[in-house]
């Protein structure tokens, strides 16, 4: 069976090319359906590919992947954003996954990695990315989602999303005022990514409040527990503590305790000087480990980080053996952070025996 690439872009020059080499060899057909590009994303599309379309901006991103889908040939395709790439043993790894395809799974999970600066892991999570072409339809003007029937399964691929070099900030509000003026109602996940955005934009008191009417309904238990930890921090930013802590302790009405949540209660915490306190979350995300599955995880929570808290919360405690300790645990992690090396140089002057 075949397997498409279908991309939806507008002014992508800058990104466009890295993420089309990355993809080379991988994909049988690839549709680029361009928005409205003013610099040069359509000619390097065409290096690429003769499937290139023009589609009229209408503010509806599932309208524009409707579009490109509509027009793949290809048993089952794949989705891909300009800003993203595919390591190259993804690749190979896609590839190998080709030669499966049967038709009996009706959509493929794929885990999408945000990486920081320094190139470690900084975020990832799971989407919907391959779907059985046939019938399949994508719904909502922003943060579009697909829906496809059929049988389910995860491939241990990665997309690496490499963000673009400057964004619109307002943009996604602006399509969802259109959509609601329009009188559409937004599913519960529309309401989670509104107050998403409205977060992202640094409105956090309209943001906690989308998030709270998000969590009295019935939406998805991971995007619940994404939305308990973007409230928290919407309140920890509007310098309201005790809330914050309330809505993390929410989250494990949804599921155990998870590391990002733990290590978010030990900041809470560690800020208000309850240090004990925050030593038992720190230690906390340290049991439970890295979050595993398909939600947002943030991989540090789970082993760098608490270990890290950990040697400050226990210097305040005037523990300065352990505090160490916790230092050279947080290196095991990464053994090059400039934290880590500030710390040693400091013990290093501060406990006897140190050489300092």
């Amino acid at each position: 069976m075949t397997l498409g690439l279908c991309m939806i872009v507008k002014d992508e020059a800058a990104v466009l090319g890295r993420c089309l080499d990355s993809a080379a060899g991988v994909f049988d057909e690839i549709v680029i359906v361009d928005t409205g590009s003013a610099d040069e994303t359509k000619p390097i599309a065409r290096r690429y590919t003769k499937d290139v379309y023009d589609f009229a901006w209408r503010q509806d991103f599932a309208a524009a992947r409707n579009f490109g889908f509509d027009r793949a040939a290809a048993d089952y395709c794949m989705w891909m954003d300009a800003d993203e790439i595919l390591r190259p043993d993804d690749a190979a790894a896609l590839r190998a996954l080709k030669q499966t395809l049967c038709g009996k799974i009706g959509r493929y999970f794929l885990r999408t990695v945000i990486p920081a600066e320094d190139g470690r892991c900084a975020l990832t999570f799971e989407r919907v990315r391959i779907v059985r072409r046939a019938g399949v339809r994508w719904r909502g003007r922003v943060h579009e989602d697909v829906f496809a029937g059929g049988a389910a399964a995860h491939a241990a691929i990665c997309v690496t999303h490499l963000g673009k070099p400057t964004r619109e900030p307002f943009r996604n509000l602006r399509i969802f005022a259109r959509a609601f003026a329009d009188g559409e109602k937004p599913d519960a996940r529309q309401v989670y990514y509104f107050a998403r955005e409205l977060a992202d934009c640094g409105l956090y008191a309209a943001a906690a409040d989308a998030f709270r009417y998000f969590l009295q309904g019935d939406g998805w238990a991971e995007d619940k527990i994404a939305a308990c930890l973007a409230l928290a921090r919407c309140l920890r930013a509007l310098q309201r503590p005790r809330e914050a802590e309330q809505a993390l302790l929410q989250s494990f009405a949804c599921a155990p305790p998870r590391a990002e949540a733990c290590c978010a209660l030990g900041d809470l915490c560690r800020e208000a000087g309850r240090l004990r306190d925050a030593v038992f979350w720190y230690k906390l995300a340290l049991d439970v480990g890295p979050t595993r599955g398909v939600g947002f995880a943030d991989p540090d929570c789970g082993g760098f980080l608490p270990c890290l808290w950990l040697c400050v919360c226990y210097d305040r405690l005037g523990e300065r053996e352990r505090a160490r300790g916790w230092n050279e645990q947080a290196a095991r992690y990464r053994p090059q952070d400039a934290s880590v090396l500030q710390n040693r140089a400091y013990f290093a002057r501060a406990l006897p025996g140190g050489n300092g």
